[in-house]
């Protein structure tokens, strides 16, 4: 299985903001939606970053007041780790493992098309350990 397959099969429904947007509107689309992670895009759609709920906490952590009627761009990550649309499920775990992210942005000619989250990663390999189970249960009793 693949990126879009996995967007495929839980929808491509992405949560952004504007890079130009308050954090404290960034907060309650967090809050109000019950996610994680925010897309940042610059005027023209474009990914400019991601922010997370722990860059929040890092940001409030460096400076208590005041941060959340600053722009979304001075606590969001730059530099955002992003896949292809054909990205295994095994490639977007060991990036993901690797960079110490839970959610990953894919992309197809620049343009976002979705987000995959650990969860779905995790739901994806439950469900494959489940199925070879099964194979085996199977082969076993025709044995």
């Amino acid at each position: 299985m693949n990126a879009k397959e996995i967007l495929h099969k839980k929808g491509t429904q992405i949560y952004a903001v504007n890079e130009e947007a308050k954090l404290r509107e960034a907060i309650k689309m967090l809050n109000s939606r019950n996610i994680g992670v925010v897309l940042v895009t610059d005027n023209e759609g474009q990914l400019s970053g991601i922010l997370s709920e722990r860059d929040i906490i890092r940001r409030s952590l460096a400076q208590e007041t005041g941060f959340r009627d600053e722009n979304v761009t001075k606590t969001m990550t730059k530099g955002v780790v992003t896949v292809e649309k054909t990205a295994t499920v095994d490639q977007i775990m060991d990036i993901m493992t690797n960079s110490r992210i839970r959610h990953i942005p894919v992309m197809e000619d620049g343009q976002i098309l979705g987000l995959v989250s650990i969860g779905d990663v995790v739901k994806h390999k439950i469900a494959e350990a489940e199925h070879e189970a099964a194979e085996l249960r199977e082969y076993i009793a025709t044995a």
